[in-house]
């Protein structure tokens, strides 16, 4: 990432040190996943649509750790080895839009309020601005080479209510409060990046 762009990294000491973290990241072009894998403080296991396992890609992102998931199944397997990685004290990256967009989290899927609750991990809110600006001029389908990408780290916070409680009617309560600390985080690094 900081041979082909110019990564400015701001609160990565947010980060915790040790145990389960989920990392909530914006979405809205294809390098913010590797972005945010190149420049996060410790090793992260994104949670990635199965399509992208695909020919020599396939082996690589098994071998770096990341998850295939599918998207439009509840996908047991990608749940518990996701789930693990949590156990285990490991960091979990999650788009929780479900899918590129405007990456500004005004749509969030189930998933994150899942992982969050189930696991007690606290969810670390990322915002990587920049990666779709503009299209570059060698490769369209990437931000121009030597381009800054700002990545922003916020504070972590727990998504339950104390009581720990799984149900429906609580894991909807618990989309709503991630939604507002993601938005309100994705707010703050736009103002302090002047993005």
């Amino acid at each position: 990432m900081h041979t082909l762009w110019r990564p400015r990294v701001l609160g990565a000491w947010r980060v915790p040190a040790s145990g389960p973290a989920i990392l909530a990241v914006n979405h809205s072009h294809n390098i913010d996943g590797p972005m945010v894998m190149g420049v996060s403080p410790r090793p992260t296991h994104f949670l990635i649509k199965k399509e992208a396992f695909v020919g020599p890609l396939d082996p690589f992102l098994r071998g770096i750790g990341q998850l295939k998931v599918d998207r439009h199944s509840a996908d047991r397997t990608a749940i518990t080895r996701a789930l693990s990685v949590l156990d285990a004290g490991g960091v979990l990256g999650i788009f929780p839009e479900g899918t590129r967009g405007e990456g500004d989290f005004a749509s969030l899927r189930a998933g994150l309020a899942y992982f969050a609750v189930r696991s007690g991990a606290p969810i670390v809110p990322v915002a990587v601005l920049g990666s779709s600006d503009k299209p570059g001029r060698l490769i369209k389908a990437l931000p121009p080479l030597r381009s800054r990408v700002d990545v922003v780290f916020g504070d972590p916070f727990e998504a339950g209510d104390g009581s720990g409680r799984r149900t429906r009617k609580a894991l909807d309560e618990a989309t709503e409060r991630i939604q507002k600390q993601l938005t309100s985080h994705l707010e703050n690094a736009r103002r302090l990046t002047g993005r």
